[in-house]
C-alpha cells in the first residue's frame, strides 16, 4: 500500500476511536453523501491487483447498508437526494449509492444484497462496454503484467524491456504504463492499447465482454425498481480530454442508446474517471445543455445545499477497496471529513 493511503487508513483510525464521525453528521452542514463503487466480487485479490481499490466483497457492500440505517442515515435515490438538498431544513443525513461502468458482478453480487435489503442505487453505463466494443484498458494492463515475467515499455520514444517477475516490479510497470496512457490524448491511447494488447497476444474484445453485462443482462438493472439508470458516456474516455464536438457527442449519444434500449431517458450522468483532470467547468456546461439534471465526479466531499447550484459537478465519497474495515464506515458516511480532505489534496 502507498505512503498516500497508509497516511489515510491513520486518519481513519483515528476519527473512529475519536467517535467524531457521529458528531460531525449532527453538527456539520453536510447533508449526505454519494458513494461511488465499481466492482463487487466475493474473492480476495492477488498480491499484485492494482486495480483492488475498484472492488469490495459482497459483504461489505452488505454491511455498509445495515450499518447506515443503525446510525440513522437513510439511503436514497438521486432524485430524492437532490430534493433533500434543495429542502429549507437539514433533515435526516443521508447516501446515495452508486455503481459505474456495469460490470457482470454487480449482476451476479450486488444487486440480490440491494433487493433483499431494499436499498435504492444508481447504476451508470458506458454504452460502447455493453456493446462489448469498449475496452476496460487499466484492467487490460494489469491482466497483460500479471501474466509477463517482462514487458517492453516505450515511454520515452525508446523500447526498454524491464523485468516484472516481483509483486513491485509489477507495479512499477503498471504505474509507467497507466500514466503514460492517462496523460495521452484519447485517440493516442486507444492505439497504444490496443498495440500493447497485440504484442502479447490479449483480446480487449473478449476482455470486456467478459467483464461487462450485455443487453439482455442489463434489462435486469433496467426493471428493477430500486435502480435509477444514469449515462457513463459511451466509450468510458476523459470527456476533457476530447474536442468539445466529440465530449458532446460521447454524452448524448449514450443518453440516447440507453433510451432506444429500455424506453427511459437518463437524467444522470457520471463523468468517466471523474477526476479534475478528467472533466471540469465545460463537462459541467455540456451535461446542463444537454438536459442531465445531475452529474457526478469523483472528487471527494459531502453534500451541502450549496450543491444544488452546482448539480453537475457533485461530488462523491468511495468505497475504496483498500478500505474494507467495518470500523470505518461510520467515517464514509460523514461527508465533511470528506469535503476537508478534497481540500487538502485538491
Amino acid at each position: 500500500m502507498s505512503l498516500k493511503y497508509t497516511a489515510i487508513r491513520a486518519m481513519f483510525e483515528a476519527l473512529w476511536l475519536s467517535r467524531l464521525p457521529g458528531l460531525l453528521r449532527q453538527l456539520s452542514a453536510s447533508r449526505g453523501v454519494i458513494f461511488t463503487m465499481h466492482r463487487v466480487l466475493p474473492e480476495a485479490p492477488a498480491a499484485f491487483s492494482p486495480n483492488a481499490i475498484l472492488q469490495v466483497r459482497p459483504d461489505f457492500l452488505e454491511y455498509v447498508i445495515e450499518r447506515l440505517g443503525e446510525i440513522g442515515v437513510d439511503i436514497v435515490s438521486l432524485d430524492e437526494a437532490i430534493e433533500r438538498l434543495a429542502a429549507p431544513e437539514k433533515g435526516r443525513p443521508f447516501a446515495v449509492l452508486t455503481f459505474d461502468d456495469a460490470y457482470k458482478d454487480n449482476l451476479h453480487y450486488a444487486l440480490p444484497i440491494l433487493r433483499s435489503l431494499g436499498a435504492p442505487f444508481t447504476l451508470y453505463v458506458p454504452t460502447a462496454l455493453v456493446d462489448g466494443v469498449g475496452e476496460v484498458w487499466w484492467q487490460a494492463i494489469e491482466d497483460i503484467i500479471a501474466r509477463q515475467d517482462a514487458i517492453a515499455l516505450n515511454p520515452g520514444g525508446e523500447t526498454d524491456y524491464v523485468d516484472t517477475r516481483t509483486v513491485a516490479q509489477k507495479q512499477a510497470a503498471y504505474d509507467t504504463v497507466y500514466w503514460q496512457m492517462r496523460k495521452m490524448p484519447e485517440a493516442e491511447r486507444v492505439a497504444l492499447m490496443r498495440s500493447f494488447a497485440s504484442a502479447y497476444g490479449y483480446s480487449l474484445e473478449a476482455q470486456c465482454r467478459g467483464l461487462v453485462m450485455d443487453w439482455q443482462e442489463l434489462k435486469a438493472f433496467a426493471d428493477e425498481p430500486l435502480c435509477t439508470i444514469g449515462a457513463h458516456t459511451v466509450h468510458h474516455y476523459e470527456l476533457a480530454k476530447l474536442p468539445v464536438d466529440q465530449a458532446r457527442s460521447e454524452m448524448a449519444q449514450s443518453a440516447d442508446v440507453l433510451f432506444a434500449q429500455f424506453g427511459k431517458r437518463p437524467v444522470h450522468i457520471s463523468y468517466p474517471i471523474g477526476g479534475a483532470a478528467s472533466a471540469g467547468e465545460r463537462e459541467f456546461v455540456l451535461a446542463r445543455e444537454l438536459g442531465f439534471k445531475s452529474g457526478v465526479t469523483t472528487r471527494p466531499g459531502g453534500l451541502y445545499p450549496h450543491h444544488v447550484q452546482s448539480l453537475h459537478a457533485l461530488p462523491r465519497v468511495s468505497l475504496n477497496g483498500y478500505f474494507q474495515s467495518r470500523r470505518y464506515v461510520d467515517v464514509f458516511a460523514t461527508g465533511a471529513v470528506f469535503s476537508v480532505m478534497g481540500k487538502l489534496t485538491g
